[in-house]
């Protein structure tokens, strides 16, 4: 795919207006492009670093419309906005991410299917209609199954383990009141993800694998380089639903190893991802820089470079309730405060970043420094 390339002081228009919003607004006045941002939140993180702002829910006509005729190209942070009125967006208005992904993505049934579809190793899964369909999960699948509503789950929302009997009434619960997938359980033995970004001219460009752990099912930590190294398989895995959705900018391909060292894709997220953050201390180039460069129709670089090896941590509320008097006194860390108003305890704040010879070490010691997370 072939798009202009904007000059210098040409206008991004971003749909979201939160962390990944701002971090791709700092990438983008950086490079000498404006900003202007669209959120329903007054308050939101990106709003206090863009040029201008559209204060309006994400699915008001008039007030997409208006970035659209503001912006000399159009982006967005995050995957759960309608996947109809950026069709319509993207038929008046410069949006070089279209809506393909968005359309195949935010369900997770069709995201499923589209993955079968494109040849990517995935695991087991069935759809769930209604409560009935789950005693065919338990046949078909087998237990531990998980149970993830189709739309708008992240960070661990809208999903049930079922380990037994014992759970499928709350999983019943969950399907009655939604359309559902269940998905085989694995064993696992770690978490990978590959972020990558594509460009002008079919230009793309892969970051390092990033090795990741979740609790409460919301990232925790991420090491790069993966201490598993599956980076031919993952980039394979990659080019497969590259060449069956139309992707530009950066996006990241969550991956599950089991015990027998097997990939298999878990899901995609069509743009800057949590797991890509450690890249903007620890690489030549951050992942918002080669989204920004890659939505304006600039060339990519032919690589990215880690700079040193890094350990990244999410930094939620109870973080900073238990850190931020810390902070001062870690120079190695390199911290990010996201700027939102609201602080929950299981909330992204921020996160933070140290750059290492010796990752093993380095995760042991920011281990030990999280430790009191698990009392609140």
């Amino acid at each position: 795919m072939t798009f202009d390339k904007l000059p210098i002081g040409s206008t991004v228009g971003i749909i979201g207006g939160g962390q990944l919003g701002k971090m791709m607004a700092q990438s983008a006045q950086r490079m000498g492009f404006k900003v202007i941002v669209l959120d329903p939140d007054e308050a939101c993180p990106c709003q206090h670093v863009a040029h201008d702002f559209i204060n309006a829910p994400y699915d008001d006509t008039d007030a997409l419309k208006q970035l659209g005729e503001r912006a000399d190209v159009v982006t967005y942070e995050f995957e759960n906005i309608s996947a109809e009125q950026l069709k319509a967006l993207a038929a008046s208005y410069n949006v070089p991410q279209g809506y393909e992904a968005i359309t195949l993505l935010q369900d997770r049934l069709v995201e499923k299917q589209t993955l079968e579809a494109a040849g990517a190793s995935i695991v087991p899964y069935l759809e769930l209609k209604d409560a009935q369909s789950l005693d065919q999960a338990v046949e078909e699948i087998g237990y531990p199954f998980m149970v993830k509503t189709r739309f708008g789950g992240y960070d661990g929302k809208g999903q049930i383990l079922v380990q037994s009997s014992d759970d499928l009434d709350e999983a019943k619960a969950l399907v009655e009141e939604q359309d559902c997938v269940a998905e085989q359980y694995l064993d696992l033995y770690k978490e990978v993800s590959l972020t990558v970004t594509i460009g002008n001219n079919d230009q793309i460009v892969y970051f390092p694998l990033q090795e990741n752990e979740h609790r409460n099912q919301i990232l925790f930590k991420t090491i790069v380089p993966s201490r598993v190294d599956h980076t031919e398989n993952a980039r394979e895995q990659v080019n497969k639903i590259a060449q069956h959705v139309h992707f530009v900018g950066t996006f990241t391909v969550e991956f599950f190893i089991d015990k027998e060292n097997q990939l298999h894709v878990n899901e995609i997220a069509p743009r800057p991802h949590n797991s890509g953050h450690y890249s903007i201390e620890a690489c030549d180039y951050s992942q918002f820089d080669t989204h920004i460069l890659a939505v304006t129709g600039q060339k990519l670089p032919e690589n990215i470079e880690l700079l040193k090896p890094a350990v990244m941590m999410n930094l939620l509320g109870r973080d900073l309730d238990l850190l931020e008097d810390e902070f001062g006194d870690h120079p190695e860390w390199h911290v990010h405060i996201y700027g939102k108003t609201m602080r929950k305890p299981d909330r992204k704040m921020g996160h933070l970043t140290q750059l290492t010879d010796d990752v093993d070490q380095t995760e042991q010691t920011l281990l030990k420094a999280f430790e009191g997370r698990e009392k609140y």
